[in-house]
Protein backbone atom coordinates (compact mmCIF):
# COMPACT_ATOMS: atom_id res chain seq x y z
CA UNK A 1 0.00 0.00 0.00
CA UNK A 2 1.11 3.73 -1.00
CA UNK A 3 2.60 5.20 2.35
CA UNK A 4 -0.04 7.89 1.95
CA UNK A 5 -2.37 6.11 3.03
CA UNK A 6 -0.60 4.47 6.33
CA UNK A 7 -0.97 6.14 9.79
CA UNK A 8 1.22 4.81 12.64
CA UNK A 9 0.33 5.80 16.15
CA UNK A 10 0.61 4.97 19.26
CA UNK A 11 -1.66 5.27 22.83
CA UNK A 12 -0.28 7.02 25.67
CA UNK A 13 -2.11 7.60 28.82
CA UNK A 14 -1.77 7.71 32.93
CA UNK A 15 -2.21 4.83 34.41
CA UNK A 16 -5.72 2.89 34.45
CA UNK A 17 -7.00 5.66 31.50
CA UNK A 18 -8.63 3.27 29.71
CA UNK A 19 -5.84 2.46 26.79
CA UNK A 20 -6.03 -1.47 26.38
CA UNK A 21 -9.92 -0.95 26.45
CA UNK A 22 -9.89 1.63 23.59
CA UNK A 23 -7.05 -0.79 21.44
CA UNK A 24 -9.90 -3.46 21.75
CA UNK A 25 -12.48 -1.35 20.50
CA UNK A 26 -10.14 -0.58 17.38
CA UNK A 27 -9.53 -4.30 16.78
CA UNK A 28 -13.36 -5.60 17.26
CA UNK A 29 -14.51 -2.36 14.76
CA UNK A 30 -11.55 -3.46 12.20
CA UNK A 31 -13.08 -7.43 12.73
CA UNK A 32 -9.56 -8.20 13.42
CA UNK A 33 -11.13 -11.17 15.33
CA UNK A 34 -13.98 -13.00 15.57
CA UNK A 35 -16.62 -12.11 17.96
CA UNK A 36 -16.21 -15.65 19.24
CA UNK A 37 -12.47 -15.20 19.44
CA UNK A 38 -12.48 -11.64 21.67
CA UNK A 39 -12.05 -11.26 24.74
CA UNK A 40 -10.80 -7.90 26.94
CA UNK A 41 -7.20 -6.49 26.87
CA UNK A 42 -6.85 -8.43 23.26
CA UNK A 43 -3.25 -6.95 23.29
CA UNK A 44 -2.10 -8.00 26.69
CA UNK A 45 -0.82 -11.35 26.37
CA UNK A 46 1.37 -11.66 29.09
CA UNK A 47 -0.62 -13.98 32.35
CA UNK A 48 0.71 -11.03 34.55
CA UNK A 49 -0.75 -8.46 32.53
CA UNK A 50 -4.17 -9.94 32.66
CA UNK A 51 -4.02 -10.80 36.95
CA UNK A 52 -2.68 -7.05 37.58
CA UNK A 53 -4.68 -4.93 34.89
CA UNK A 54 -2.29 -3.23 33.55
CA UNK A 55 -0.10 -3.46 30.20
CA UNK A 56 3.49 -3.78 30.87
CA UNK A 57 5.16 -4.57 26.86
CA UNK A 58 3.87 -2.16 24.37
CA UNK A 59 2.27 -3.98 21.76
CA UNK A 60 1.92 -3.23 18.02
CA UNK A 61 -1.09 -4.73 15.67
CA UNK A 62 -1.77 -3.58 11.91
CA UNK A 63 -5.57 -2.72 11.70
CA UNK A 64 -7.55 -2.55 8.08
CA UNK A 65 -9.76 0.51 7.97
CA UNK A 66 -12.22 2.46 5.62
CA UNK A 67 -12.69 5.84 6.02
CA UNK A 68 -16.29 7.51 5.34
CA UNK A 69 -14.95 8.43 1.27
CA UNK A 70 -14.42 4.40 0.66
CA UNK A 71 -10.60 4.66 1.31
CA UNK A 72 -8.60 2.27 2.55
CA UNK A 73 -6.08 2.88 4.98
CA UNK A 74 -3.53 1.04 7.20
CA UNK A 75 -3.45 1.88 10.26
CA UNK A 76 -0.20 0.89 12.80
CA UNK A 77 -1.50 0.50 16.52
CA UNK A 78 0.86 0.84 19.55
CA UNK A 79 -0.61 0.16 23.10
CA UNK A 80 1.42 1.64 25.74
CA UNK A 81 2.09 1.08 29.48
CA UNK A 82 0.96 3.65 31.72
CA UNK A 83 2.97 3.15 34.99
CA UNK A 84 5.96 5.12 35.44
CA UNK A 85 8.35 2.32 35.94
CA UNK A 86 7.99 1.58 31.71
CA UNK A 87 7.98 5.20 30.27
CA UNK A 88 11.34 3.24 28.63
CA UNK A 89 8.75 1.38 26.90
CA UNK A 90 6.77 4.35 25.85
CA UNK A 91 9.85 6.13 24.59
CA UNK A 92 10.49 3.03 22.27
CA UNK A 93 6.93 3.24 21.04
CA UNK A 94 6.77 7.02 20.66
CA UNK A 95 9.75 6.94 18.05
CA UNK A 96 8.46 4.83 16.03
CA UNK A 97 5.14 6.60 15.04
CA UNK A 98 3.85 9.80 13.84
CA UNK A 99 1.23 10.74 15.89
CA UNK A 100 -0.40 9.85 19.46
CA UNK A 101 -3.81 9.68 21.05
CA UNK A 102 -3.28 11.08 24.35
CA UNK A 103 -6.24 9.43 26.66
CA UNK A 104 -7.84 11.33 29.60
CA UNK A 105 -9.91 9.53 31.79
CA UNK A 106 -12.86 11.85 32.30
CA UNK A 107 -13.60 11.09 35.92
CA UNK A 108 -9.50 11.76 37.52
CA UNK A 109 -8.76 14.73 34.59
CA UNK A 110 -5.26 15.24 33.58
CA UNK A 111 -2.63 13.42 35.59
CA UNK A 112 0.76 13.35 36.72
CA UNK A 113 1.83 10.56 33.86
CA UNK A 114 -0.41 12.42 30.88
CA UNK A 115 1.94 15.45 31.39
CA UNK A 116 5.02 13.36 31.59
CA UNK A 117 3.65 11.13 28.16
CA UNK A 118 2.95 14.17 26.45
CA UNK A 119 5.77 15.94 26.89
CA UNK A 120 8.22 12.77 25.27
CA UNK A 121 5.43 12.95 22.39
CA UNK A 122 6.24 16.35 21.76
CA UNK A 123 10.05 16.02 22.33
CA UNK A 124 9.71 13.39 19.12
CA UNK A 125 7.14 15.61 17.15
CA UNK A 126 4.40 13.66 17.14
CA UNK A 127 0.55 15.11 16.38
CA UNK A 128 -1.21 14.86 19.35
CA UNK A 129 -4.69 13.95 19.42
CA UNK A 130 -6.32 14.68 23.08
CA UNK A 131 -9.16 12.14 23.57
CA UNK A 132 -11.40 12.55 26.77
CA UNK A 133 -12.34 8.72 27.59
CA UNK A 134 -14.89 7.19 30.09
CA UNK A 135 -17.87 9.72 29.09
CA UNK A 136 -20.20 7.28 30.01
CA UNK A 137 -19.69 6.86 34.01
CA UNK A 138 -21.53 9.11 36.07
CA UNK A 139 -18.82 10.92 37.42
CA UNK A 140 -17.67 12.33 34.26
CA UNK A 141 -16.80 15.91 34.34
CA UNK A 142 -15.96 16.36 30.69
CA UNK A 143 -15.99 20.56 30.97
CA UNK A 144 -13.67 20.19 33.52
CA UNK A 145 -11.52 17.82 31.71
CA UNK A 146 -11.50 20.29 28.53
CA UNK A 147 -10.32 23.08 30.99
CA UNK A 148 -7.67 21.31 32.04
CA UNK A 149 -6.75 20.13 28.42
CA UNK A 150 -6.48 23.92 27.74
CA UNK A 151 -4.79 24.55 31.07
CA UNK A 152 -2.45 21.81 32.14
CA UNK A 153 -1.96 20.89 28.44
CA UNK A 154 -1.72 23.48 26.48
CA UNK A 155 -3.73 21.49 23.85
CA UNK A 156 -6.76 22.99 22.30
CA UNK A 157 -9.84 21.43 23.79
CA UNK A 158 -12.16 21.94 20.76
CA UNK A 159 -10.46 19.16 18.96
CA UNK A 160 -11.03 16.70 21.85
CA UNK A 161 -12.61 13.45 21.00
CA UNK A 162 -15.46 11.95 23.54
CA UNK A 163 -15.10 8.42 23.79
CA UNK A 164 -16.66 5.68 26.05
CA UNK A 165 -14.15 2.52 24.60
CA UNK A 166 -16.43 0.33 27.51
CA UNK A 167 -19.16 1.22 25.32
CA UNK A 168 -17.72 1.98 22.23
CA UNK A 169 -19.29 5.26 22.05
CA UNK A 170 -17.38 7.72 19.91
CA UNK A 171 -14.75 5.00 18.00
CA UNK A 172 -16.08 6.09 14.61
CA UNK A 173 -15.11 9.39 15.01
CA UNK A 174 -12.15 8.99 16.71
CA UNK A 175 -11.12 6.53 13.68
CA UNK A 176 -12.10 9.60 11.48
CA UNK A 177 -9.64 11.72 13.06
CA UNK A 178 -6.47 9.26 13.29
CA UNK A 179 -7.17 9.47 9.06
CA UNK A 180 -7.24 13.20 8.76
CA UNK A 181 -5.43 14.75 11.14
CA UNK A 182 -1.97 12.32 12.18
CA UNK A 183 0.39 12.92 8.95
CA UNK A 184 1.32 9.77 7.28
CA UNK A 185 5.06 8.63 7.40
CA UNK A 186 7.85 10.17 5.66
CA UNK A 187 10.85 8.43 3.96
CA UNK A 188 11.41 7.39 0.22
CA UNK A 189 11.20 3.64 -0.91
CA UNK A 190 13.80 4.38 -3.01
CA UNK A 191 16.53 5.03 -0.95
CA UNK A 192 19.34 2.45 0.91
CA UNK A 193 16.82 0.60 3.94
CA UNK A 194 16.93 2.13 7.52
CA UNK A 195 15.39 0.28 9.65
CA UNK A 196 14.97 0.90 13.63
CA UNK A 197 14.52 -2.03 16.01
CA UNK A 198 12.07 -1.45 18.56
CA UNK A 199 11.25 -4.51 19.91
CA UNK A 200 12.19 -8.19 19.87
CA UNK A 201 11.53 -11.38 21.03
CA UNK A 202 12.74 -15.50 21.43
CA UNK A 203 11.22 -18.13 19.68
CA UNK A 204 12.91 -21.37 20.48
CA UNK A 205 11.76 -22.85 16.98
CA UNK A 206 12.67 -19.79 14.85
CA UNK A 207 15.37 -17.91 16.94
CA UNK A 208 15.27 -13.74 17.57
CA UNK A 209 12.22 -12.63 15.74
CA UNK A 210 13.14 -8.79 15.47
CA UNK A 211 10.06 -6.33 15.64
CA UNK A 212 10.76 -3.13 13.03
CA UNK A 213 9.74 0.45 11.64
CA UNK A 214 10.86 0.98 7.90
CA UNK A 215 11.92 4.43 7.92
CA UNK A 216 13.69 4.15 4.37
CA UNK A 217 13.59 1.52 1.49
CA UNK A 218 12.11 -1.75 1.27
CA UNK A 219 13.14 -5.12 3.18
CA UNK A 220 11.98 -8.04 1.35
CA UNK A 221 12.50 -11.90 1.87
CA UNK A 222 15.94 -13.67 0.42
CA UNK A 223 18.14 -10.20 1.08
CA UNK A 224 20.63 -10.09 3.17
CA UNK A 225 21.18 -7.63 5.95
CA UNK A 226 23.40 -6.21 8.36
CA UNK A 227 23.08 -4.69 11.47
CA UNK A 228 24.92 -1.40 11.96
CA UNK A 229 25.97 -1.67 15.65
CA UNK A 230 28.03 -5.32 15.36
CA UNK A 231 27.65 -5.64 11.73
CA UNK A 232 26.70 -8.61 11.93
CA UNK A 233 25.10 -9.64 8.44
CA UNK A 234 22.04 -12.02 8.21
CA UNK A 235 19.64 -13.66 5.61
CA UNK A 236 15.97 -12.58 6.04
CA UNK A 237 13.92 -15.88 5.81
CA UNK A 238 10.58 -14.14 6.38
CA UNK A 239 9.07 -10.28 6.99
CA UNK A 240 5.58 -9.26 7.85
CA UNK A 241 3.06 -7.27 9.75
CA UNK A 242 1.50 -7.99 13.08
CA UNK A 243 -2.09 -8.97 13.39
CA UNK A 244 -3.06 -11.18 16.92
CA UNK A 245 -0.69 -13.66 14.78
CA UNK A 246 2.20 -12.37 13.02
CA UNK A 247 1.29 -12.51 9.33
CA UNK A 248 3.71 -13.03 6.17
CA UNK A 249 3.77 -10.29 3.54
CA UNK A 250 7.44 -11.46 2.56
CA UNK A 251 7.72 -7.27 2.01
CA UNK A 252 8.12 -4.66 4.03
CA UNK A 253 8.08 -0.84 2.77
CA UNK A 254 9.18 2.46 4.18
CA UNK A 255 6.49 3.71 6.85
CA UNK A 256 5.25 0.88 7.51
CA UNK A 257 5.99 -1.84 10.91
CA UNK A 258 6.25 -5.33 11.19
CA UNK A 259 8.94 -8.14 12.03
CA UNK A 260 11.62 -9.67 10.45
CA UNK A 261 12.97 -13.98 10.81
CA UNK A 262 16.21 -14.37 9.78
CA UNK A 263 17.68 -17.12 12.08
CA UNK A 264 18.99 -15.54 14.42
CA UNK A 265 20.09 -17.43 17.12
CA UNK A 266 22.92 -15.57 18.97
CA UNK A 267 20.69 -13.19 21.06
CA UNK A 268 23.64 -11.23 21.78
CA UNK A 269 24.08 -9.64 18.12
CA UNK A 270 20.27 -7.78 18.80
CA UNK A 271 19.96 -4.61 20.13
CA UNK A 272 16.92 -2.65 20.93
CA UNK A 273 17.75 0.96 19.31
CA UNK A 274 20.06 -0.78 16.48
CA UNK A 275 19.54 0.23 12.82
CA UNK A 276 19.01 -2.22 10.13
CA UNK A 277 20.26 -1.70 6.33
CA UNK A 278 21.18 -3.92 3.36
CA UNK A 279 24.71 -5.74 3.24
CA UNK A 280 25.41 -4.62 -0.19
CA UNK A 281 24.25 -1.16 -0.21
CA UNK A 282 23.96 0.47 3.89
CA UNK A 283 22.81 3.30 4.24
CA UNK A 284 25.10 6.60 5.37
CA UNK A 285 24.66 6.52 8.97
CA UNK A 286 22.78 4.85 11.48
CA UNK A 287 19.24 6.05 12.74
CA UNK A 288 18.83 7.91 15.99
CA UNK A 289 17.96 5.23 18.50
CA UNK A 290 17.08 5.48 21.71
CA UNK A 291 18.84 6.84 25.13
CA UNK A 292 20.59 4.87 26.99
CA UNK A 293 18.38 3.70 30.00
CA UNK A 294 19.36 4.20 33.53
CA UNK A 295 18.10 1.56 35.98
CA UNK A 296 17.43 3.58 39.71
CA UNK A 297 16.71 -0.01 41.58
CA UNK A 298 19.34 -2.79 42.13
CA UNK A 299 18.69 -6.27 43.37
CA UNK A 300 20.84 -9.32 43.19
CA UNK A 301 19.01 -12.45 41.94
CA UNK A 302 19.84 -16.12 42.87
CA UNK A 303 18.66 -19.31 41.79
CA UNK A 304 17.35 -21.46 44.81
CA UNK A 305 19.09 -24.61 43.52
CA UNK A 306 22.56 -23.62 42.54
CA UNK A 307 22.79 -26.02 39.77
CA UNK A 308 20.42 -23.88 37.87
CA UNK A 309 22.96 -21.03 37.40
CA UNK A 310 23.25 -21.54 33.32
CA UNK A 311 19.37 -21.63 33.50
CA UNK A 312 18.91 -18.56 34.90
CA UNK A 313 21.73 -17.37 33.00
CA UNK A 314 20.09 -18.31 29.59
CA UNK A 315 16.55 -16.88 30.75
CA UNK A 316 18.17 -13.35 31.17
CA UNK A 317 19.34 -12.87 27.96
CA UNK A 318 16.42 -14.57 26.59
CA UNK A 319 14.42 -11.93 28.67
CA UNK A 320 16.79 -9.00 27.86
CA UNK A 321 15.43 -9.14 24.09
CA UNK A 322 12.04 -8.45 24.99
CA UNK A 323 12.72 -5.93 27.86
CA UNK A 324 15.11 -3.74 26.96
CA UNK A 325 14.88 -1.95 29.96
CA UNK A 326 16.95 -4.65 32.14
CA UNK A 327 20.36 -4.34 32.95
CA UNK A 328 22.38 -7.17 34.42
CA UNK A 329 25.71 -8.40 35.59
CA UNK A 330 27.57 -11.89 37.23
CA UNK A 331 27.29 -11.39 40.87
CA UNK A 332 27.73 -14.05 43.77
CA UNK A 333 27.17 -13.89 47.22
CA UNK A 334 28.92 -16.67 50.43
CA UNK A 335 24.67 -17.44 51.33
CA UNK A 336 23.34 -17.73 48.28
CA UNK A 337 26.21 -18.84 45.60
CA UNK A 338 26.22 -17.31 41.97
CA UNK A 339 23.52 -15.27 40.69
CA UNK A 340 23.25 -11.66 38.64
CA UNK A 341 23.13 -8.03 40.32
CA UNK A 342 20.05 -6.18 38.19
CA UNK A 343 19.00 -2.44 37.64
CA UNK A 344 15.34 -1.45 37.26
CA UNK A 345 13.18 1.39 36.40
CA UNK A 346 11.33 0.83 39.67
CA UNK A 347 9.91 -1.42 42.16
CA UNK A 348 6.61 -2.58 39.67
CA UNK A 349 9.62 -3.62 37.29
CA UNK A 350 11.38 -5.71 39.83
CA UNK A 351 8.28 -8.02 40.77
CA UNK A 352 7.73 -8.28 37.05
CA UNK A 353 10.76 -9.61 35.63
CA UNK A 354 11.06 -11.84 39.10
CA UNK A 355 7.48 -12.84 37.94
CA UNK A 356 8.38 -13.70 34.13
CA UNK A 357 11.81 -15.70 34.85
CA UNK A 358 9.56 -17.74 37.24
CA UNK A 359 6.71 -18.41 34.92
CA UNK A 360 8.01 -18.25 31.22
CA UNK A 361 11.58 -20.10 32.43
CA UNK A 362 10.38 -22.00 35.49
CA UNK A 363 13.03 -20.88 37.79
CA UNK A 364 12.73 -20.62 41.63
CA UNK A 365 14.53 -17.61 42.72
CA UNK A 366 15.55 -15.30 45.81
CA UNK A 367 15.89 -11.73 45.35
CA UNK A 368 18.08 -9.53 48.13
CA UNK A 369 16.37 -5.91 49.19
CA UNK A 370 16.01 -3.61 46.81
CA UNK A 371 19.08 -0.62 47.21
CA UNK A 372 20.02 2.44 44.87
CA UNK A 373 23.28 3.94 43.75
CA UNK A 374 25.35 5.21 45.75
CA UNK A 375 28.05 7.82 45.44
CA UNK A 376 31.10 6.79 48.06
CA UNK A 377 34.51 9.75 48.34
CA UNK A 378 37.02 7.92 50.11
CA UNK A 379 39.42 9.96 52.47
CA UNK A 380 43.19 9.23 50.46
CA UNK A 381 41.19 10.24 47.99
CA UNK A 382 38.44 8.60 44.82
CA UNK A 383 35.37 7.81 44.56
CA UNK A 384 33.22 4.60 44.62
CA UNK A 385 29.76 3.80 42.83
CA UNK A 386 27.60 1.61 45.02
CA UNK A 387 24.36 -0.15 44.46
CA UNK A 388 25.42 -3.52 46.52
CA UNK A 389 26.06 -3.89 50.53
CA UNK A 390 29.01 -5.92 49.92
CA UNK A 391 30.83 -3.29 48.07
CA UNK A 392 30.59 -0.96 50.92
CA UNK A 393 34.07 0.09 52.66
CA UNK A 394 34.17 0.42 56.41
CA UNK A 395 33.08 3.32 58.22
CA UNK A 396 36.64 4.57 58.56
CA UNK A 397 37.55 4.84 54.99
CA UNK A 398 34.51 7.23 54.06
CA UNK A 399 34.57 10.59 53.98
CA UNK A 400 30.87 11.34 52.66
CA UNK A 401 28.38 9.86 50.49
CA UNK A 402 25.77 11.55 48.20
CA UNK A 403 22.23 9.44 47.67
CA UNK A 404 20.40 10.27 44.82
CA UNK A 405 17.62 12.18 44.56
CA UNK A 406 14.27 12.91 42.81
CA UNK A 407 11.75 15.89 41.46
CA UNK A 408 8.12 14.22 43.00
CA UNK A 409 5.45 15.93 41.03
CA UNK A 410 2.15 14.70 43.06
CA UNK A 411 -1.58 15.99 41.67
CA UNK A 412 -4.17 15.22 44.21
CA UNK A 413 -7.49 16.79 45.15
CA UNK A 414 -6.47 19.29 47.56
CA UNK A 415 -8.56 17.64 50.38
CA UNK A 416 -5.49 14.68 50.78
CA UNK A 417 -3.12 17.26 50.79
CA UNK A 418 -2.54 17.53 54.46
CA UNK A 419 -1.54 14.05 54.60
CA UNK A 420 0.34 13.52 51.88
CA UNK A 421 2.72 16.80 52.73
CA UNK A 422 2.93 14.78 56.07
CA UNK A 423 4.22 11.27 53.81
CA UNK A 424 6.63 13.59 51.84
CA UNK A 425 8.28 14.78 55.27
CA UNK A 426 8.51 11.49 56.88
CA UNK A 427 10.21 10.29 53.84
CA UNK A 428 13.16 12.90 54.17
CA UNK A 429 10.61 14.99 51.84
CA UNK A 430 11.75 18.81 51.00
CA UNK A 431 8.99 20.73 49.68
CA UNK A 432 9.59 22.79 46.39
CA UNK A 433 6.67 24.17 44.78
CA UNK A 434 2.94 23.82 45.57
CA UNK A 435 0.02 25.48 43.04
CA UNK A 436 -3.73 24.96 42.45
CA UNK A 437 -4.59 23.77 38.85
CA UNK A 438 -8.02 24.82 39.83
CA UNK A 439 -10.37 24.83 43.07
CA UNK A 440 -10.48 21.31 43.35
CA UNK A 441 -7.06 19.56 42.53
CA UNK A 442 -2.91 20.72 44.10
CA UNK A 443 0.01 20.02 41.79
CA UNK A 444 2.73 19.66 44.91
CA UNK A 445 6.58 19.26 44.10
CA UNK A 446 9.23 17.69 46.29
CA UNK A 447 12.66 16.57 46.34
CA UNK A 448 13.24 13.42 47.90
CA UNK A 449 16.03 10.63 48.32
CA UNK A 450 14.74 7.79 45.68
CA UNK A 451 15.86 5.12 48.03
CA UNK A 452 12.61 6.87 50.66
CA UNK A 453 10.17 5.71 47.93
CA UNK A 454 11.40 2.52 46.87
CA UNK A 455 9.69 0.34 49.27
CA UNK A 456 6.03 1.71 50.17
CA UNK A 457 5.74 5.31 49.34
CA UNK A 458 3.31 4.63 46.30
CA UNK A 459 1.01 2.03 48.36
CA UNK A 460 1.09 4.61 51.39
CA UNK A 461 0.18 7.46 48.84
CA UNK A 462 -2.90 5.82 47.07
CA UNK A 463 -4.11 4.53 50.47
CA UNK A 464 -4.29 8.19 51.88
CA UNK A 465 -5.62 9.62 48.69
CA UNK A 466 -8.06 6.83 48.14
CA UNK A 467 -6.43 6.46 44.88
CA UNK A 468 -7.24 9.57 43.37
CA UNK A 469 -3.39 10.97 43.77
CA UNK A 470 -1.27 10.38 41.06
CA UNK A 471 2.55 10.20 40.87
CA UNK A 472 5.53 11.36 38.93
CA UNK A 473 9.55 11.52 39.25
CA UNK A 474 12.54 12.37 37.64
CA UNK A 475 16.67 11.62 38.83
CA UNK A 476 17.81 15.31 39.71
CA UNK A 477 21.35 14.66 40.63
CA UNK A 478 22.96 13.27 43.99
CA UNK A 479 23.17 15.25 47.41
CA UNK A 480 25.16 14.26 50.87
CA UNK A 481 23.40 11.48 53.16
CA UNK A 482 24.51 9.84 56.14
CA UNK A 483 24.90 6.27 55.03
CA UNK A 484 25.61 3.22 57.23
CA UNK A 485 25.30 -0.91 56.11
CA UNK A 486 22.73 -2.69 58.08
CA UNK A 487 23.73 -5.84 58.63
CA UNK A 488 21.86 -8.49 59.74
CA UNK A 489 23.18 -11.96 61.68
CA UNK A 490 21.65 -15.20 62.39
CA UNK A 491 22.97 -17.01 65.54
CA UNK A 492 26.43 -14.87 65.19
CA UNK A 493 26.97 -14.59 61.84
CA UNK A 494 26.31 -12.25 59.54
CA UNK A 495 24.16 -12.73 56.03
CA UNK A 496 25.37 -10.91 53.16
CA UNK A 497 22.76 -11.27 51.61
CA UNK A 498 20.02 -9.67 53.95
CA UNK A 499 22.76 -6.82 54.27
CA UNK A 500 21.01 -2.81 53.06
CA UNK A 501 22.42 0.58 52.74
CA UNK A 502 20.25 3.12 55.22
CA UNK A 503 19.81 5.83 56.18
CA UNK A 504 21.73 6.23 59.54
CA UNK A 505 18.13 7.35 61.31
CA UNK A 506 16.02 4.73 59.87
CA UNK A 507 18.38 1.78 60.34
CA UNK A 508 17.10 1.18 63.82
CA UNK A 509 13.43 0.81 62.52
CA UNK A 510 14.05 -0.72 59.85
CA UNK A 511 16.24 -3.08 61.65
CA UNK A 512 13.61 -3.53 64.20
CA UNK A 513 10.92 -4.82 61.17
CA UNK A 514 13.30 -7.16 59.60
CA UNK A 515 14.23 -9.02 62.59
CA UNK A 516 10.29 -9.10 63.42
CA UNK A 517 9.79 -10.86 60.16
CA UNK A 518 12.96 -12.92 59.93
CA UNK A 519 11.54 -14.49 63.48
CA UNK A 520 8.19 -15.53 62.08
CA UNK A 521 9.54 -16.85 58.69
CA UNK A 522 12.50 -18.95 59.83
CA UNK A 523 11.68 -22.32 61.44
CA UNK A 524 12.27 -23.33 65.05
CA UNK A 525 15.19 -25.30 65.37
CA UNK A 526 17.04 -27.46 68.29
CA UNK A 527 18.61 -24.10 69.88
CA UNK A 528 17.87 -20.82 70.38
CA UNK A 529 18.39 -18.43 67.20
CA UNK A 530 19.48 -14.63 68.25
CA UNK A 531 18.50 -12.58 65.30
CA UNK A 532 20.16 -9.13 65.07
CA UNK A 533 20.21 -6.13 63.39
CA UNK A 534 24.07 -4.56 63.16
CA UNK A 535 25.58 -1.10 62.02
CA UNK A 536 29.36 -2.30 62.47
CA UNK A 537 30.33 -3.95 65.68
CA UNK A 538 26.58 -2.22 67.98
CA UNK A 539 23.82 -4.01 67.68
CA UNK A 540 20.68 -2.00 67.01
CA UNK A 541 18.19 -4.50 67.73
CA UNK A 542 17.25 -8.13 68.60
CA UNK A 543 15.21 -10.76 68.31
CA UNK A 544 14.76 -14.76 69.30
CA UNK A 545 13.66 -17.93 67.79
CA UNK A 546 13.11 -19.67 71.10
CA UNK A 547 13.94 -23.50 70.50
CA UNK A 548 12.13 -27.14 70.05
CA UNK A 549 12.61 -28.20 73.48
CA UNK A 550 12.21 -31.90 74.09
CA UNK A 551 10.72 -32.80 77.39
CA UNK A 552 13.04 -35.07 79.23
CA UNK A 553 11.46 -34.86 82.37
CA UNK A 554 8.66 -36.52 81.06
CA UNK A 555 9.72 -40.25 82.20
CA UNK A 556 10.00 -38.87 86.04
CA UNK A 557 7.16 -39.91 88.12
CA UNK A 558 8.06 -37.84 91.35
CA UNK A 559 11.67 -38.39 92.86
CA UNK A 560 14.29 -36.74 93.84
CA UNK A 561 15.10 -33.08 92.60
CA UNK A 562 18.39 -33.88 91.50
CA UNK A 563 17.64 -36.63 89.46
CA UNK A 564 15.55 -33.87 87.09
CA UNK A 565 18.43 -31.39 87.39
CA UNK A 566 20.96 -33.55 86.58
CA UNK A 567 18.49 -34.42 83.19
CA UNK A 568 18.24 -30.50 82.88
CA UNK A 569 22.40 -29.87 82.82
CA UNK A 570 22.67 -33.01 80.39
CA UNK A 571 20.42 -31.50 78.24
CA UNK A 572 21.72 -27.57 78.10
CA UNK A 573 24.96 -28.77 77.26
CA UNK A 574 23.55 -30.80 74.18
CA UNK A 575 21.86 -27.95 73.47
CA UNK A 576 25.28 -25.52 74.04
CA UNK A 577 27.34 -27.91 71.24
CA UNK A 578 24.36 -28.20 68.49
CA UNK A 579 24.52 -24.27 68.76
CA UNK A 580 27.80 -24.33 67.90
CA UNK A 581 27.87 -26.55 65.40
CA UNK A 582 24.51 -26.05 64.42
CA UNK A 583 23.66 -24.46 60.67
CA UNK A 584 20.56 -22.15 60.56
CA UNK A 585 18.27 -23.02 57.66
CA UNK A 586 16.61 -19.72 55.94
CA UNK A 587 13.48 -20.38 53.80
CA UNK A 588 13.08 -18.26 50.72
CA UNK A 589 10.29 -16.55 52.32
CA UNK A 590 12.94 -15.02 54.41
CA UNK A 591 14.26 -13.27 51.80
CA UNK A 592 10.94 -11.89 50.38
CA UNK A 593 9.36 -11.07 53.71
CA UNK A 594 12.53 -8.35 54.03
CA UNK A 595 11.24 -6.78 50.98
CA UNK A 596 7.76 -6.45 52.21
CA UNK A 597 9.19 -5.03 55.88
CA UNK A 598 7.56 -1.80 56.88
CA UNK A 599 9.22 -0.17 59.79
CA UNK A 600 6.37 0.96 61.26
Amino acid sequence: MKKDYIRNFCIIAHIDHGKSTLADRFIQKAHVVSDREFKDQMLDSMDIERERGITIKSTAITIPYTAKDGQEYILNLVDTPGHVDFSYEVSRAISSCEGALLLIDATQGVEAQTLSNMYMALEHNLEILPVINKIDLPAADVDNVKRQIDHDLGLDSSAAIHVSAKLGTGIDELLEAIVTRIPPPAGKEEAPLEALIFDSHYDPYRGVIVHIRIFAGVLETGREIMFFSNKAVYKVEEAGIFRMEPQKTGRLQAGEVGYIIAGIKTVSDIRVGDTITQAETPCAAALPGFRDVKPVVFSSIYPVDANDYEELSQAMEKLKLNDASLVYEKDSSAALGFGFRCGFLGLLHLEVVQERLEREFGLSLVLTAPSVQYKIRLRGGGELIVDNPTDYPGQEKIECSEEPYIKAAIITPAVYLGPIMSLCMEKRGVQQDLRYLDEKRVEVVYEMPLAEVLFDFYDKLKSISRGYASFDYELIGRKATDLVRLDILLNGKPVDALSQLVFRSSAPGRARGICKKLRDEIPRHQFKIPVQGAIGSQIIARETISPLRKDVLAKCYGGDITRKRKLLDKQKEGKKRMKMVGNVELPQSAFLAVLKTDEN
